[in-house]
This record gives structure tokens, C-alpha cells and sequence, in this order.
């Protein structure tokens, strides 16, 4: 019985009867539609009514709330409309536009009203919320306290300067950051796309950041599809006349399909082919046809044609994809650093006042009296000391200047916290074309099969190649170029021929095919690696192993080689030869390579080529050789630690895919390696992501600089090392600074709580106040100085940093205390005639405090680099602070009533000055002496153990047992575990065969080369099952046109 055929209902009983009545009495109460009449009417009404909401309910949903006026958080006297959720749809008129005309100016500007520019959103930060920002953390709420306390002890002096100070932090780093920002946004737009598009019935080159939604683009060979577009027509077919026949032929079978039929879906001709390898990971270029979607950021490798902008770069597919990553927010290991510093800071603070509470109690010392001692006033003043308020603002300054001079040198850093990842990178895994290589290949001697004239095996490599000289291959480009040394083939060339049918290079076929005619002869050139030119046919295995051969010594030279072939019609193809390439090392790659080693950086490299050719590129580079197959990643026998200690040792791997690169990133971070990482697609966002440092490479898509956290304008691997030399220096200068604020918090406390505890003073809340402006203020210049750069790969070394700054502290409270004493003795200690005990000690604090930051920029420990003089703005600030505090204690400015006004003698002061030079000396010296303390570096460092071996083996045993679908040489589904035993001898006896025949197992009948359709049925059949494997095909022998 049919879903929907009617089915009589049983007569209703009594009680069905009643109720039904009864539900008719209920004047008021609604019907339902559900109840009653025949069950599949009642479905089928149902039905109805559940389309209606899914098409309609929602977006009358949103327009409800999205008609709403309301007003604004920080402007209440506004009203503005609320928006939806959901993003903006493109109305329908707009997808009409005239393929011939294009838009006209008028309604450009009407479009991008509606829907912005074409671009990626990057986040924009309110500038509003940006400086109230730097008013939040641990360290801050306890300035914001004092600013409370002060406001209830009703000393408004304090409370407007402590005010004062945290909005001169704020505003000094707010404005540091956004200057910094704007030049890195200046850089960015110079990399910027271009496109081709049809306005006011001509073609105008634009940025693609202003194309709109309706636009008609031109998509040609080679270029960079700017936006998800529709596509309309071949280029020769401007109005869209054979485009018609394909349609209707469309339209026709898709209502066969509708009525019963089972036929194919006739697509007509394929007008392009584009790579996707950047967003879905296949390698194998997709043929698109009328009415198909090409995707943002794709590259076209065939055809030119048009296209309808069908939504803005943010909408996109790649766009979505992009905004996943950015929405991610973790905290970056700086912050974590800062907010923990911030927080044993704060502990501190608490302990301290806690401590000093319970001796004022013994004392009888009243909570908020009024007096310059009470509890209270004790509570602000650790507040005031006992935290870095400018701690925030001097490391975000010192990072926001240091991004700015990494800028200028054609690197922009995207986030602020990638500098610390970056100075402590041990792990740097690069691609080889175009980072180590100079990605400019030559052609060196071809081999020639015997008997074949080399004039005419260089024609038909010219043959099957592109012909769009606006934008060839870089294999291409050095094929044709190499005609100059064939005269006689550049005749050949002039002879008429014609080309039928081009088939682009593909990762999968790993070849280029061209049918070409003249004089009435038909011919099919190829040319590719020299395996997949083997595959054409069986050849003679005599031909096969000389074939391969030479191929091998190429490899092993380190040349890229490239087979030839021809056939005429239906004749056996006919092996002409083997191009011969070469991708030089980039001039400064060996010498960048030995400084990288030097700095502790460790170089793997990744690359898609063959294991051979990366041998070789290794060794010319002066790389370790250890290279080795990528699918040793993922197959073999290794436990967890074996395939991680196999990773941690090699020097590279070949024929990597973006999913290799992964599993090496995630392998070495669980070794405790900080790792970079470099990428160019969309597929190497994850990569990018989970490495510690992401680094977007000269060239790289659009998708992966918004992944990234550094973006390198320059080729070669020298721009990452000089990178890296600067991101230590910018460490070096952060991790002085945090040093010395501690040591100065820790000097404070321990000198004011035993000055509380013994002899119920403590210094004046103002000079508290000026001590703390000193202290942060004055040192923002340390952002500028002139830092010298670890020669390892650098890290906090908590515990170590704790030590020092405590010792450190502990010296300067003790020589505060001997000034101190000095006042007890009968002849008044270090005052020669006159001066303010609190002068005195500000004095004292100020000069000593100031002088340390000398101390901790100096270098730290056996690695660190030579001596550097500090910079003329950190002396400048230095002396201006020493100069101030001088004044106020010489003439008594901020003293109030004092005998002689509050004036020191200047004897006194010249003594203060001796003596706080005295105690930097020592404190120096205790510097020097605990950093060359190697048992204080490995405080804190965790240790391997078992546990952790046996955690690795349990996590790749578990990814190895994956169960996978696949089908049978008879084409029958199975189901097995990958990785296990039977999968593995199935691979050996397939070597096995292919060594026995020459040629896989899986190509004994492969297709003719010259039927494209059956080539691509091939190819995605391929695809699937190795899709299906959990890899990817093999590289061997590929050519540099990879998605690595």
C-alpha cells in the first residue's frame, strides 16, 4: 500500500464519540488540525504546514527582532535597527546582471551598501573597548582598589595621581599598539588581489576588494578565482549563443531523471578546470561547467570564461572557514605568563598587608583613623607597590614596536603574543620551493631516446605545454624558454598546427596531455613524471628499467625529471626523452642554515617532491639527509615513542600532503619542541593553527595569512631567521623588564613591612605614588633599547625569574635598611647637616630602582649574546628620573611642613647618590653570580617518563585502528582495520606486481589518453579510494606543481 493512499478508519467508539462533543462545547479554545479525519490527510496537512516554517518561520522569526529599534550600550539617547542573526541573502535581481554589459557605476555603490567589500573580515577591534582593556587583569584591579581606598581615606592628591597613572599607562599603550597596527595595515595593502571585471559594458582591472555582489568577472589560466562566482559562458562566447543547446540538453534530461529515468546528467562541455586542492585537499583539478560555483582563493589551470559574483568574500566558502579560526580564541602563552605573574603578585600583596594588619592590631593601631599609620593606609600603599601597574603597558608596548620594526622588513606579525612563540622556536618546518630553493628552474641536458631527433622531441614538449604566456607554469615557462637552443623545433612550431584538446597537469595523473592536428595528422603529446608517462602503455620492460634508470640518476643528481611522449591516432605511443630540470638552492639558503643552527633552530624540511630529489637538495644545502617517505607517518609498525622519536630525528620528509604536516607539528609539541611552521593554502590553516608559531609563507593564500600568525612578504628562509633574531631580541627586553618589576615589588614590601613591624612608620603615600610612576613610566623606554639576542631558542624559566628577582629584592631592602639605620646613630648616619628622613629614603629607592634596569637587560647566561649599550632613549629616561628625584629631595618640593622646609643638604645628597651606586654594584654582582647557576635553568623543566611513553603508543595504536570502507578487485564493498596486517601484505603484493610488469597492479587496463572523460573517471575513482585509505597517492618523481 502506497505511503499516501487512503485507508478507511473504524467507526468511532462512545467515548471517542463524547470527547469529541465535549471539545465542541469549548467554545473558546482553538481547533487543532491534527485531530480528527483521515490519518493521511492529517500527514500530509502536517507536512504542509512543517515546509511552510522551514521556509518561512525563521526569517519572519528574525525579521521580528531584526524590525526592533534599540538603543546603544554607550550612547542611550540613540536608537538604531537590530540586526539578524543570519546572514543577509542577495536578492535575486541582482544575480540578473547583462553578461555583456556588467553593472553600471550607479549600482556598484548601491551593491556594496548592502553587503561591504569584497574581503575577508579580519577582526576590528572597537577602539573604545581596545583602551578600556588595558584597565582589566589582576594586576590592574589591584591599582583600582587603591584608587577606592584613596577615595574612602578622602586623599584625593593620591587618588587623582593614581588615576592619572593608570590612564597614562592605558593611553601610552594604546596608542603604541594602534600605531604599530596602522603600519602593519599600510603593509597589508600592498599585497592585495586584482581582478578583471565587466562595468559600463567594457573590462577594467580592479582590486577585488571592490568587486560586488552581481559583478561579471573574467576567470582565465593561471589566475585566482577573486570571489565565489557562478559560471556564465566561455569568454569566445560573450553571448552566451552555444551556451544555450547545453542548457536546454539539462533541462531536458534532469526532467527524464524526475520522471523514472536513470540516464546521466548531460553537463555539456567543460569550460575550465580548477584546482581546489587549497580548500578540500584533493589534488585532482575539478572540471567546472554552465551553472557550476568556483570558489574564492581556487586557481583556474585551464579555459577563460565568465562569471557571476555571487556573494562577498566574507560569505564564501573560504571566508566561513577563515572566521572559524579567527573566532578562536585562546589565551596565547604570554598572557598566561603575564596573568600568572599577576597573580603570585597579588598573593603576595595579600600576605603582606595581612601581615602587617595583624602587627598594627598588637600595636593598637586603628583601621582608618586619622593619621598618616593606619591600617588602611598601610593596605593602600601595598597596593600602590606590590603589583607592576605598568607591567601590561611595558610588555604590550615592547611588542607593538617590535612588530612595526619586523614589518618594515616585510614581516607582519598578526598577533602581538606570536613574537614570544616565535624567539622560542627550536622546531622550523619549511617547504622547500620557494623557502630554500629560489623556485627558478633551468633546464639542463635532456636525455633522448635512441634514434629520436632532439628537434622534434623539443617540439612536442612544447606541445604539451600552455600556451597562456600571461601566466605559465614555472615548468612551462622554462620548457618553452628552452626552445632557444632548438632552431629547428621553433620551425616545427611555425609549421600550422593546430590544438584540439589541452588536459592540465594534476597531482593524480601527474601529467599534461594536448591533442594536436597538422596537416591532417592528429597527435596526442604527454608529458609528465616519468612514471606516469610509463602508464600509457605496456612498454617493452627492456625500455621500461632504462627508462627508469636514467630517471633515477637524474633524481639522485637532484634534477627533476619530466617524460615525453607521442602517439598519432590510434598508433602505440612512442617514449621520446626526459627533460631535465633543476631548482637551484637559493643563493643565501646555506649560510641562512648554518646561522638557524647556531641559534638552536633545527630545520625540517617538507616538501612533495621525491625522497631522491630531497636527498639531494639536502645535501647541497648542507641539511642533515635523514629524508624519508611521508607515509611512514602514518603506516608501519613503529609504537607511539618510536614514530616520535623517529620525527624528532629526521631532517625532512618527501611527498608530503598539508594532513602530514599536522601529525609533524602535533608530534614535536608533544615533545615539548616550540614549533613554526610554514604553509600557503587554505588545507594548511589547521597546520597553521596548531603550530606555535603559523607562518604564512611569500604567496600564500588568502585564507592562510588570516590562520597565520606571522605573514613573510619576502621569499627565502633568510627573512624567518632574521625574524627570529628580532623576536629574541624583543624577549629579551620583556624579560628584563619583568626581572627588575619584581625585584623593585619585592625591595618595596619587604623593606615597608618591616619598617611597619619594627618601627610603625612607612614612607608617605605621595612618594609611594611617584615611586610607582618612576618605576613604570621612566621604563617604557626600555621598548626601545638596544637588546642583545639569545644564541638558543629562548623561554620564561619561571622558577628562575622568581629566584633572581627575590634575591635581587632581598639585596635592595637590605641596603634601604642601611640608610636607614645610619639615621639612629648619634651623629644622624649618612645626613651630613640637614635633610627629611622620607627624602632620604625616596631618594635612595628612586636612584636604586632606576639603576637596575641596567643590570637585569644585560645578557643572561652562557647563550646569551655579547654586551650592548643600552639605547640613548632608556639613558635618557634613566637620568630624567634620577635628575627628578634629586630635585625633589634637594629643594623639598613634595616634603610638606619639614624643619629647613623639607631641603636636604647637597652633601647628603652627593652621599645618597655613592651609596645607592654601592648597592647596584652588589646587586650587580648577585645578578651576574645566580645566572651562571646552570642548575637554575632546569628548575621546573619537566622530565619524560614512562607513563608518557605509554601514553604515545596508546594514541597511535588508537589512530591506527580506524575502519575504513573500501571495495575489492571484483568491485565487492569491504570492511577493514586500517593498518592491520592484511592491508599490509596486500601493499607488498602489490609492489610485487607492479615490479613484475612494470607497471601497478590497479593501471593493467587503463583507459586511452585520448578520451578526457574516461582519464577523470579514473582520476576520482583514485581519489576515492585513497580518500578512503586515509592517504593520499603517492608523489614519486612529481613535478614542483604541488599543493605543498
Amino acid at each position: 500500500m502506497g505511503l499516501f493512499s487512503r485507508r478507511r478508519r473504524s467507526p468511532p467508539t462512545d467515548e471517542e464519540a463524547a470527547a469529541a462533543n465535549g471539545s465542541a462545547v469549548g467554545a473558546n479554545e482553538k481547533p487543532n488540525p491534527y485531530e480528527g479525519g483521515d490519518e493521511y490527510d492529517v500527514l500530509l496537512h502536517y507536512a504542509h504546514d512543517e515546509a511552510a516554517k522551514l521556509s518561512h518561520g525563521e526569517d519572519e522569526e528574525e525579521d521580528k527582532d531584526e524590525g526592533k529599534m534599540v538603543r546603544l550600550w554607550y550612547a542611550p539617547w540613540k536608537k538604531v535597527k537590530k540586526g539578524g542573526k543570519q546572514e543577509r541573502k542577495v536578492p535575486q535581481e541582482w544575480l540578473q546582471t547583462d553578461m555583456t554589459r556588467g553593472l553600471a557605476s550607479s549600482e556598484v555603490d548601491q551593491h556594496r551598501q548592502g553587503f561591504g567589500y569584497n574581503e575577508l573580515q579580519s577582526r576590528e577591534e572597537n577602539q573604545i573597548l581596545k583602551f578600556i582593556s588595558y584597565f582589566r587583569g589582576p594586576i590592574l584591579y589591584v591599582m583600582e582598589i587603591a584608587v577606592i581606598l584613596s577615595a574612602g581615606l578622602r586623599d584625593w592628591i593620591d587618588f587623582g595621581v593614581i588615576i592619572a597613572i593608570l590612564f597614562l599607562n592605558a593611553g601610552v599603550g594604546w596608542y603604541q599598539e594602534k600605531q604599530a597596527g596602522d603600519i602593519v595595515a599600510q603593509l597589508k595593502a600592498g599585497i592585495a588581489m586584482r581582478a578583471t571585471v565587466v562595468r559600463d559594458g567594457r573590462e577594467q582591472e580592479i582590486e577585488a576588494r571592490d568587486l560586488v555582489v552581481g559583478d561579471i568577472v573574467v576567470l582565465e589560466e593561471g589566475g585566482t578565482i577573486p570571489a565565489d562566482a557562478k559560471i556564465l559562458a566561455d569568454y569566445n562566447d560573450k553571448t552566451g549563443q552555444r551556451s544555450k543547446p547545453a542548457l536546454a540538453r539539462r533541462k531536458s534530461t534532469s526532467s527524464n531523471m524526475s520522471s523514472g529515468s536513470t540516464a546521466s546528467r548531460d553537463k555539456g562541455p567543460s569550460l575550465c578546470s580548477v584546482d581546489q586542492s587549497a580548500i578540500t585537499g584533493e589534488s585532482l583539478a575539478v572540471d567546472k561547467y554552465i551553472g557550476d560555483t568556483a570558489y574564492y582563493t581556487c586557481g583556474v589551470k585551464r579555459g577563460k570564461l565568465y562569471g557571476l559574483v555571487l556573494c562577498p568574500a566574507s560569505q564564501s566558502f573560504v571566508g566561513r572557514t577563515a572566521k572559524l579560526v579567527m573566532d578562536s580564541n585562546e589565551r596565547g602563552h604570554f598572557q598566561i605568563v603575564l596573568g600568572g605573574i599577576g597573580s603570585v603578585l597579588l598573593f603576595l600583596v595579600v600576605g603582606f598587608i595581612f601581615i602587617t594588619w595583624i602587627g598594627g592590631f598588637f600595636r593598637g593601631i586603628g583601621i582608618a583613623e586619622p593619621s598618616e599609620n593606619n591600617l588602611l593606609v598601610y593596605a593602600l600603599i601595598f597596593f600602590i607597590i606590590g603589583v607592576p601597574v605598568g607591567l601590561p603597558c611595558v610588555t604590550t608596548t615592547t611588542m607593538a614596536v617590535g612588530a612595526a620594526y619586523l614589518a618594515r622588513r616585510k614581516a607582519i606579525v598578526q598577533k602581538l603574543t606570536a613574537i614570544e612563540s616565535l624567539a622560542g622556536v627550536d622546531m622550523l618546518c619549511s617547504d622547500k620551493t620557494g623557502t630554500l630553493t629560489a623556485n627558478k628552474l633551468s633546464l639542463n641536458d635532456p636525455y633522448i631516446a635512441p634514434g629520436v631527433d632532439p628537434d622534434w622531441f623539443m617540439t612536442v614538449a612544447v606541445l604539451a605545454s600552455s600556451h597562456n604566456v600571461k601566466s605559465l607554469d614555472p615548468i612551462d615557462k622554462v620548457t618553452i624558454i628552452g626552445l632557444k637552443d632548438f632552431p629547428k623545433a621553433q620551425e616545427n612550431l611555425r609549421a600550422g598546427w593546430t590544438t584540439h584538446k589541452f588536459t592540465p597537469f594534476d597531482p593524480v595523473s601527474k601529467r599534461i596531455t594536448a591533442e594536436v592536428e597538422r596537416d591532417g595528422r592528429r597527435f596526442t603529446c604527454a608529458k609528465g613524471a616519468p612514471n606516469a608517462i610509463l602508464r600509457l602503455q605496456q612498454f617493452p620492460q627492456e625500455t621500461v628499467d632504462q627508462y627508469r634508470a636514467q630517471a633515477q640518476e637524474f633524481a639522485q643528481r637532484g634534477f627533476r625529471s619530466l617524460g615525453v611522449a607521442i602517439k598519432e591516432s590510434d598508433q602505440p605511443w612512442q617514449l621520446l626523452g626526459m627533460l631535465c630540470m633543476f631548482d637551484p638552492p637559493r643563493p643565501d639558503t646555506a649560510a641562512t642554515i648554518r646561522e638557524a643552527i647556531d641559534l638552536g633552530v633545527h630545520i625540517k624540511m617538507l616538501t612533495g617532491d621525491a625522497v631522491a630529489i630531497a636527498i639531494e637538495t639536502c645535501k647541497q644545502l648542507s641539511l642533515g639527509t635523514n629524508v624519508y617517505d611521508s607515509e611512514r607517518l602514518i603506516g608501519g609498525s613503529m609504537t607511539g615513542s618510536e614514530v616520535r622519536d623517529f620525527v624528532e630525528a629526521a631532517d625532512g620528509f618527501a611527498e608530503v600532503y598539508p594532513e602530514h604536516k599536522y601529525q609533524v607539528v602535533q608530534m614535536l609539541q608533544q615533545r615539548g619542541h616550540l614549533t613554526a611552521m610554514t604553509g600557503d593554502g587554505v588545507n594548511d590553516a589547521p597546520s597553521l593553527k596548531k603550530a606555535d608559531c603559523g607562518i604564512a609563507v611569500e604567496g600564500a593564500s588568502d585564507a592562510a595569512r588570516s590562520a597565520a600568525d606571522v605573514v613573510f612578504l619576502d621569499e627565502g628562509l633568510s627573512t624567518i631567521i632574521t625574524s627570529i633574531k628580532v623576536a629574541r631580541q624583543i624577549f629579551h627586553r620583556m624579560k628584563s623588564y619583568i626581572v627588575y618589576r619584581i625585584a623593585l615589588c619585592i625591595h618595596l614590601e619587604v623593606y615597608l613591612m618591616l619598617s611597619m613591624l619594627i618601627l610603625n612608620e612607612t614612607i608617605r603615600v605621595d612618594l609611594i605614588v611617584f615611586l610607582a610612576i618612576f618605576a613604570d613610566v621612566a621604563t617604557i623606554a626600555i621598548a626601545y633599547d638596544n637588546a642583545p639576542f639569545d644564541r638558543k631558542p629562548v623561554d620564561w624559566q619561571l622558577p628562575k625569574v622568581w629566584i633572581v628577582s627575590t634575591v635581587m629584592g632581598l639585596v635592595l631592602a637590605g641596603g634601604t635598611w642601611i640608610i636607614r639605620g645610619t639615621l639612629f646613630l648619634t651623629d644622624k648616619g649618612i645626613v651630613q647637616n640637614f635633610g627629611s628622613v622620607q627624602e632620604i629614603l625616596f631618594l635612595e629607592v628612586a636612584l636604586t630602582e632606576s639603576w637596575v634596569i641596567m643590570i637585569t637587560r644585560m645578557s643572561q647566561g652562557p647563550d646569551s649574546g655579547p654586551f650592548v649599550w643600552p639605547s640613548w632613549q632608556l639613558v635618557g629616561a634613566v637620568l630624567g628620573v634620577d635628575v627628578l628625584a634629586t630635585l625633589f629631595t634637594l629643594f623639598g618640593w613634595i616634603s610638606g611642613p619639614a624643619p629647613h622646609g623639607g631641603w636636604t643638604d647637597i652633601v647628603t645628597v652627593i652621599k645618597i647618590w655613592l651609596f645607592a651606586f654601592g648597592v647596584t654594584v652588589v646587586v650587580g654582582f648577585v645578578y651576574i653570580i645566580l645566572n651562571k647557576f646552570r642548575w637554575l635553568d632546569n628548575i621546573g623543566r619537566r622530565v619524560r617518563s614512562k607513563k608518557d611513553a605509554k601514553f604515545e603508543n596508546f594514541i597511535t595504536e588508537m589512530q591506527r585502528l580506524t575502519l575504513v570502507h573500501e571495495r575489492d578487485s571484483r568491485g565487492e564493498s569491504i570492511y577493514r582495520i586500517s593498518g592491520s596486517s592484511s592491508s599490509t601484505n596486500e601493499k607488498k603484493d602489490e609492489k610485487k606486481d607492479e615490479k613484475k610488469n612494470g607497471r601497478p597492479k590497479n593501471e593493467q587496463r587503463r583507459p586511452s589518453a585520448d578520451s578526457q572523460s574516461q582519464q577523470t573517471q579514473v582520476g576520482d575513482a583514485k581519489s576515492e579510494k585513497s580518500a578512503q585509505e586515509g592517504r593520499r597517492p603517492a608523489l614519486q618523481d612529481q613535478p614542483s606543481r604541488t599543493p605543498v
